[in-house]
């Protein structure tokens, strides 16, 4: 048994050839891990919902900003799906969801008053909520545990009813 290494040695080329093609492939590695790196760009960091039933939830937030307590509302999040409350990395250790199933009724609440209205809000403050003509509603803490993103799941509701409250 023969083997012919004549057109084998005929395209390796001479061994210049060679370490100019290995050069030219670590310097195309290389500049492909940096474009991937600057792509990539920083971590995400949120707080998002997801909700595990099969309807559309409408969603309100609480958090303590950086000029005192803030509600704000609405994210309508479909059924099976997640989204982002708030983008960036969180500022805050608690913050305080309120939803509502307004299909079948349910709503998830707590125990943490706050401020809301029936269409889009951003109310600054806890305080005098029915007089300053605003809902006061029933918000349940989640304790991020001081982490920089956080996903909450809400599967089913606590309490059936017509989710208005």
């Amino acid at each position: 048994m023969s083997i012919n290494l004549g057109s084998f040695a005929e395209s390796a080329g001479s061994a210049g050839q060679r370490q100019g093609r290995v050069k030219r492939v670590a310097l195309a590695g290389a500049l492909a891990t940096v474009a991937l790196a600057l792509l990539a760009g920083p971590a995400l960091a949120d707080l998002r919902l997801c909700n595990k039933t099969d309807a559309t939830i409408s969603v309100a937030i609480g958090y303590k900003a950086k000029d005192g307590w803030r509600s704000e509302g609405w994210w309508n999040i479909g059924g099976a799906k997640c989204g982002t409350l708030l983008s960036g990395a969180l500022g805050s250790r608690y913050y305080y969801i309120y939803a509502v199933d307004s299909q079948h009724g349910g709503e998830w609440g707590g125990k943490a008053f706050m401020c809301t209205r029936r269409k889009m809000f951003t109310i600054s403050g806890v305080e005098n909520c029915v007089a300053r003509g605003y809902e006061r509603t029933g918000f349940f803490e989640i304790d991020t545990a001081e982490q920089r993103s956080w996903t909450v799941h809400l599967y089913q509701p606590t309490q059936k009813g017509t989710g208005v409250k």
